[in-house]
C-alpha cells in the first residue's frame, strides 16, 4: 500500500532533519571551486608581468 505524503512543515522535527541532512551530505569527490573559470575579459595583472619570461627567438631574425 502506498504511503501518503505529508507535507514537510507537519513532520516531526525528526522527520524534517532527515530530510533536510540528505541535501547536506557533500559533493563527493566533485569539487565546485575548482571549476571556477577565470573571466577573460578582466584585465589579469600577473599574466602581464609574465613578458619578460619569454625569450627572443633565434629563427625570427631577418638576415640582411
Amino acid at each position: 500500500m502506498k504511503q501518503k505524503y505529508v507535507p514537510l512543515d507537519k513532520r516531526t522535527k525528526k522527520q524534517q532533519k532527515e530530510y533536510h541532512d540528505i541535501g547536506r551530505r557533500g559533493w563527493g569527490e566533485f569539487n565546485p571551486v575548482s571549476r571556477k573559470t577565470t573571466n577573460q575579459k578582466v584585465y589579469n595583472r600577473k599574466k602581464s608581468e609574465r613578458w619578460h619570461e619569454y625569450e627572443p627567438r633565434s629563427d625570427f631574425l631577418i638576415a640582411v
